[in-house]
């Protein structure tokens, strides 16, 4: 049976340097995209370069976030500090929500003072732009599945919002172009179309960060795996309860394990070893198994 994530070592360090790669490429065209948009008097190109800035600083709270959930557990923590993982998503997901405010006053302010057309080769710029980000957005966010990060894929999210800000500037700036004489302001209006589409992923994307802060269960899919690996064990004649949640990249299990009555406690204790060393066994990102043995009643 295939475990429901896959094994690897480190995904900490896999994520890390996936983000590292989404910095380095959202610095550079944050520069390009800014310099753009003041040659190219387009604001709704400024806005997109300030949305890749917050990009910047959002992949840099990711990576603290997974290097801390990768701290061993201490007296402190018990469980360990994947908490981390979702706090650092949840971050990441408020810092949209300013920018996404920032870049609607500032459209607003925009659309209110009269100014030029931008320049046609803006165009260009944000084709680039809109390719490179989604690109970047498909690698990101199957890093962030492999590894199963709520944070990495939160980052993810962040490279198509900016794929879609940098869409609807084209669009704003095309209008604008073609329009010619009263349509000036379609750029900024595009600007503020994109803040909208920022705020809406921004607040789709906390919700699961925060569920998971909040030891919210896991999809039944993962339960129905944990379930079908343990029925798989010697001496085990049933299941009661199956509570399971996750802390960062591994998941922690308490399991109500039945056994036949008439066991003696040595017996029914090394059954319940044998769940937990099944469960870890094949599925490699449950850090830890509690097992609770009940007496099968007739």
């Amino acid at each position: 049976m295939k475990s429901f994530k896959p094994k690897d070592s480190h995904p900490a360090s896999i994520g890390t340097r996936t983000t590292i790669i989404g910095i380095l490429v959202n610095a550079l065209l944050a520069a390009i995209k800014g310099l753009a948009g003041i040659v190219g008097n387009s604001y709704a190109l400024i806005a997109d370069a300030i949305e890749s800035s917050t990009d910047v600083f959002s992949s840099l709270v990711v990576i603290s976030g997974l290097r801390i959930a990768r701290v061993p557990p201490d007296e402190d923590h018990p469980y360990g500090h994947g908490k981390a993982e979702p706090l650092a998503a949840s971050v990441v997901a408020l810092a949209l929500i300013v920018a996404a405010a920032g870049i609607a006053v500032n459209s607003i302010r925009e659309i209110k003072v009269p100014h030029h057309a931008p320049a046609p080769f803006t165009l260009a710029v944000l084709v680039l732009v809109v390719i490179t980000k989604e690109t970047l957005f498909r690698y990101v966010f199957r890093t962030g599945e492999s590894v199963g990060s709520t944070a990495i894929k939160t980052d993810a999210w962040h490279h198509r919002s900016d794929a879609l800000t940098s869409l609807a500037a084209f669009i704003g700036i095309s209008i604008a172009l073609i329009g010619g004489a009263g349509y000036e302001s379609a750029d900024d209006w595009a600007a503020l179309f994109a803040s909208a589409i920022i705020c809406f992923n921004a607040v789709r994307l906390l919700r699961p960060a925060l569920l998971e802060v909040m030891d919210t269960a896991p999809s039944g899919e993962v339960v129905r795996q944990i379930l079908e690996s343990a029925r798989q064990v010697e001496g085990v004649v049933g299941l009661d309860k199956c509570l399971v949640r996750k802390m960062g990249f591994d998941y922690y299990v308490d399991l109500h394990v039945v056994v036949r009555g008439e066991l003696t406690v040595k017996e029914a204790h090394k059954i319940g070893h044998n769940v937990k060393d099944c469960l870890r066994s094949k599925h490699p990102h449950i850090k830890d198994v509690l097992v609770h043995i009940e007496p099968h009643q007739l």
